[in-house]
């Protein structure tokens, strides 16, 4: 049986109650991650762009925007693979918090085929918690469900994506699969994360690649 991209966010609703990634200031992004290390290349905040080529359907046509990269491995979250709309008090209820105050919805994205139960927000640089760690000067990652509860409550921040999951490399990884052209990369570009049309993404950033080379 083919399951629906709607199913498949109840399904990961249901499987742990949209556990969001727990992150303190200065601690890794990924769960149980080691302390991060000095950056390697590509750097955090720079896409993956995955080839026509890459032979994995989880990733086909996936632009991944990377979140951690060092000698210990590579984290990122998928920003063009769309779910479903999901109302934010539904989020919260399903994490067992009061959604008292809280209204709107937002799209939810697959980040990737690791941990779908966990939630990350990507968004811009201006917002911010104690518990908010910046990626670049453009782009954060906020992994609380306080997060979700402010944007309901209309003081969350201005651009931002919702994803389930995410996507990870153990280390020298990435690095060996952008040797065999799995992966392209170019720098970041907030438009790409937060602004096109997602179903235009995966274009325009390899004709962003093109215009960089």
């Amino acid at each position: 049986m083919r399951i629906g991209r709607t199913t498949l966010v109840a399904c990961c609703l249901a499987v742990a109650a949209l556990g969001l990634a727990a992150t303190e200031p200065g601690a890794p992004l990924t769960p149980d991650a080691p302390p991060q290390q000095p950056s390697a290349d590509p750097p955090p905040g720079d896409l993956l762009i995955a080839s026509a080529q890459i032979g994995d359907p989880r990733f086909h046509h996936a632009v991944v925007l990377l979140l951690r990269h060092d000698k210990d491995g590579a984290f990122g979250i998928i920003i063009n693979h769309p779910l479903a709309e999901e109302r934010i008090a539904k989020l919260l209820e399903a994490t067992g918090d009061d959604a008292a105050g809280v209204d709107g919805s937002v799209r939810v994205f697959l980040g990737g085929p690791v941990q779908p139960e966990l939630g990350f927000l990507i968004h811009d640089a201006d917002y911010r918690r104690a518990e908010t760690m910046m990626v670049d000067d453009k782009v954060a990652m906020t992994g609380s469900k306080d997060s979700l509860r402010d944007i309901g409550q209309h003081k969350g921040p201005r651009k931002y994506l919702f994803a389930l999951g995410y996507t990870g490399w153990g280390p020298g990884q990435l690095e060996a699969e952008i040797a065999r052209n799995d992966w392209f990369t170019v720098p970041e570009d907030p438009a790409l994360v937060f602004d096109e049309d997602r179903d235009t993404v995966w274009d325009k950033a390899l004709a962003r690649r093109g215009r960089d080379l």
